[in-house]
């Protein structure tokens, strides 16, 4: 039997991470940013608006973003964006290119719903 083929990978590049460093998440509680099972509703409503609270006022916000579309992303809070949200910003759309400014959390006080609305803002 011939000897198993070793897969060879090539060494991380440092300057592609070192944007992490400086993540105004770093120190944070990671599920913040990622949904437990079955969120919903108010519980999710906040932990959304807290985990985007932390994003904004991020120095590498920008790079976290790309990051996270480059890398296909597809659960998380990452650059201020959520899950949806980066859906819509990778969509191929024939309308205007989309903002790379994340949507603040806008949530109706009836249904304690999410909704991310462009060029509103809404106080937290």
């Amino acid at each position: 039997m011939p000897a198993p083929k070793l897969l060879t990978l090539p060494p991380a590049i440092t300057e592609s991470w070192d944007w992490q460093l400086h993540a105004a998440c770093r120190d944070a509680d990671a599920a913040t940013f990622f949904h437990p099972d079955n969120e919903r509703g108010e519980a999710r409503t906040d932990r959304v608006r807290a985990a985007k609270r932390i994003c904004q006022s991020c120095p590498v916000r920008t790079q976290c973003l790309r990051h996270a579309l480059e890398a296909g992303e597809r659960h998380g809070i990452w650059g201020g964006f959520s899950e949806e949200e980066r859906r819509v910003l990778v969509r191929p759309s024939n309308t205007a290119p989309h903002s790379l400014e994340p949507c603040p959390v806008a949530v109706s006080p009836r249904s304690a719903r999410v909704s991310a609305t462009p060029g509103r803002s809404v106080s937290a």
